[in-house]
C-alpha cells in the first residue's frame, strides 16, 4: 500500500477509497508468538488537504497465537478502527515530531504497511487460551500442572520430611531425663 504524493492528487476532490489485502509477513519477526497472519484486510477512506492525507479506515485479520496453556494454535481474530494522518510538510515546519499523531513522509512516497504492522502489534494480548482446556492439562517431562485447590490438598496429605542432616537431633528431644 504505497503511493507517490503526485499520483494521490486525482483523488483531492472526492477522496480515495481503499479496499485491499495486504500480507504483514514481518509482524511474525517483529514479535516470535505470532505464529501465522492471514492477509490483512484494510477498507475506508482517504481525504486530502494541502499537505496531507487523513486516512480512516478499518482493518481486519486473524492472528494465530500460541495458548497459554496447552501451547496448541489459537486463532485470534482483530478488528481495528483507526484514524491516520501523512503529512508531506517541509522539516521545518513541522513542530515537535514526537508529540505528534502524525506521520510525516520523507520523499515522495507514502507508505501504509508500516503503520498497519504497528497497529497490529498492538493488539496482541498478553495471554490467549483455546477453549476447553481447563483442567485438560495433566504435564509434561519434568513438570507437571497443579491448581491452587491440588497444591492444599497434596500439602495436608504429605508427611513433613525430616531433614536427613537433622535426624539425630530429632532422637535428642525423644529421649527421656534420667
Amino acid at each position: 500500500m504505497k503511493w507517490s504524493i503526485h499520483q494521490l492528487s486525482k483523488y483531492r476532490q472526492n477522496g480515495m477509497p481503499i479496499d485491499a489485502e495486504v500480507q504483514l509477513d514481518n509482524v511474525m519477526k517483529r514479535n516470535k508468538d505470532i505464529r501465522h497472519i492471514s492477509p490483512v484486510h484494510v477498507k475506508g477512506l482517504c481525504t486530502f488537504g494541502a499537505s496531507q492525507m487523513t486516512c480512516q479506515f478499518t482493518m481486519t485479520a486473524t492472528l494465530t497465537l500460541p495458548c497459554a496453556r496447552t501451547w496448541e494454535d489459537v486463532e485470534y481474530p482483530i478488528e481495528v478502527e483507526a484514524v491516520e494522518v501523512f503529512s508531506w510538510i517541509d522539516e521545518e515546519n513541522r513542530g515537535n515530531v514526537e508529540e505528534s499523531d502524525i506521520h510525516y513522509v520523507d520523499g515522495e512516497v507514502i507508505d501504509m504497511v508500516p503503520v498497519l504492522e504497528e497497529l497490529v502489534l498492538l493488539e496482541i494480548p498478553m495471554q490467549v487460551f483455546k477453549e476447553n482446556t481447563e483442567g485438560q492439562v495433566h504435564g509434561g517431562k519434568n513438570w507437571s500442572y497443579s491448581t491452587d485447590e491440588d497444591v492444599e490438598l497434596q500439602r495436608k496429605n504429605d508427611e513433613p520430611k525430616l531433614d536427613p542432616r537433622l535426624a539425630a537431633l530429632a532422637k535428642y528431644f525423644d529421649q527421656t531425663d534420667e
